[in-house]
This record gives C-alpha cells, sequence and structure tokens, in this order.
C-alpha cells in the first residue's frame, strides 16, 4: 500500500497529481494549520505569455485556524465571476477550452463556500477527469493521536492506513529521516517533477502553471503519459 499526504491546493500544479496518481491511497490534509503565501487558496494560470495568480479570497479570521475552519469572504460572490472571466481570456483560443472550462467553471460556481470543502471537490473533479483512480481519505478521519507533528504524524498516519511505502515531494527530502520510516516498516521516498514542456500558443514556455493550463493545451492521453513519465523516484 502507497500512501501520500499533501495539504488541499488550489487547483494546484501537475506535480501535485503525479503524487496522487503514483500512490494507493491520497491523504489530505484538513485538519492542519493554514499557511498564507503558500498554494491553499492560489494558483498561477497564463495570461498575455505570463503567469498571473488567481487567488480565493478569505474571510478574516485568526491565522492559527486549520484549514477545514477557514471560509471564503462573501466577496467571492463577486470575485468568482471575475475569476471565470480572466480563465476565458487566458484559454478560449486553446485547443482543449470546450472540454475543460465547463468542468473548472462547475468547480468554481460550487456553493460551499468552507474553505476545504470548495478544494476537495476541485480535486476530485479533476481527479475524475485525469482518470486517476487513486482514493482520497481525509486526514481527520484516520484514526490517530491528531496532536502529533512533522514526521511523527505522518508515520502515525501511514501505519494506521497500513502502508507499506510513504511518496512525498521531493522539496521534503530534509524533513524526514530514511532509518525511521524504516524502522516501522515503511519505504520512503521522493519524487521530482521534470519538466514536461507543451505548447502554450506561441509563448515561450511558463512551465508549473496550475492543472488548468495542462488540461488547456493537452489530450487526456497526454496529460496521463506526463502523471506516469514526467518525474524520477529517488
Amino acid at each position: 500500500m502507497k500512501v501520500a499526504i499533501m495539504q488541499p491546493y488550489f487547483f494546484p500544479y501537475i506535480g501535485y497529481f503525479q503524487l496522487m496518481n503514483a500512490v494507493d491511497k491520497f491523504i489530505i490534509y484538513d485538519n492542519i494549520e493554514f499557511t498564507k503565501k503558500g498554494w491553499i487558496n492560489r494558483n498561477r494560470i497564463m495570461i498575455n505569455g505570463k503567469d498571473f495568480y488567481i487567488t480565493l479570497p478569505l474571510k478574516k479570521d485568526s491565522d492559527f485556524l486549520d484549514v477545514k475552519d477557514r471560509y471564503l469572504a462573501d466577496i467571492w460572490s463577486v470575485d468568482k465571476e471575475k475569476m471565470l472571466n480572466r480563465i476565458t481570456g487566458a484559454y478560449r483560443k486553446a485547443p482543449h477550452f470546450s472540454t475543460v472550462y465547463p468542468m473548472i467553471e462547475k468547480c468554481i460556481i460550487f456553493e460551499d463556500n468552507n474553505l476545504f470543502k470548495f478544494i476537495f471537490n476541485s480535486l476530485t473533479a479533476i481527479k475524475e477527469y485525469l482518470g486517476i483512480q487513486t482514493s482520497f481519505v481525509v486526514s481527520s478521519t484516520v484514526p490517530i493521536d491528531h496532536a502529533l507533528r512533522a514526521q511523527e504524524k505522518v508515520i502515525a498516519i501511514c501505519k494506521a492506513m497500513k502502508a507499506d511505502a510513504y511518496l512525498n515531494p521531493i522539496g521534503g527530502l530534509q524533513l524526514y529521516n530514511l532509518k525511521d520510516f524504516k524502522t516501522e516498516g515503511i519505504d520512503l521516498h521522493f519524487i521530482k517533477s521534470t519538466e514536461c514542456p507543451y505548447k502554450q500558443y506561441s509563448n515561450d514556455f511558463v512551465p508549473w502553471l496550475s492543472i488548468i493550463d495542462v488540461m488547456m493545451f493537452n489530450t487526456k492521453e497526454k496529460i496521463r503519459e506526463y502523471l506516469a513519465y514526467g518525474y524520477e523516484l529517488v
């Protein structure tokens, strides 16, 4: 049983889905503290050949609340139309706009303003669109001591899921100890995404944008190739 654990990201880049596709169970944190300037409520699309941030506005609240306790701001009722207009303007001439846009639109007009539920819905929709068979598990439903932190919490989740392998993005290489996982009977591996250039109109390629960009310019079959072969496992 291969397991990965990630925060919920808003229309994340392809590496997020490569990790998802590489495991049997993908645990999504809902009971983790919201982090500013991360990727939970924002990502990047391409506008006029350059990267541009799209952001979910959040209600002002304590910085120490978990993701599941944060909500979209009231202005989202207006901002969602602006975001849809930006996505339409950026991609309406993309080869797969007519196929991809209705799914993106449905995610953005999703009526639940709870931040976790909103992002979980979009991740589920994209997973289904891409044909990824991995099962989602919400972290708070895993029977562990949720007061645990960092590596101890990850190992506890892996053991509760009866995992024999844990996969993590390469950025976490310094966070985890290979021997500690091995002692618990868990193989630790890291995924390093490789750049997968594709044609973005006639512009110079801008890598690591939101999965929205990838879907607008690539067939499902090509994206499946990126998911399966567009990374190194270390």
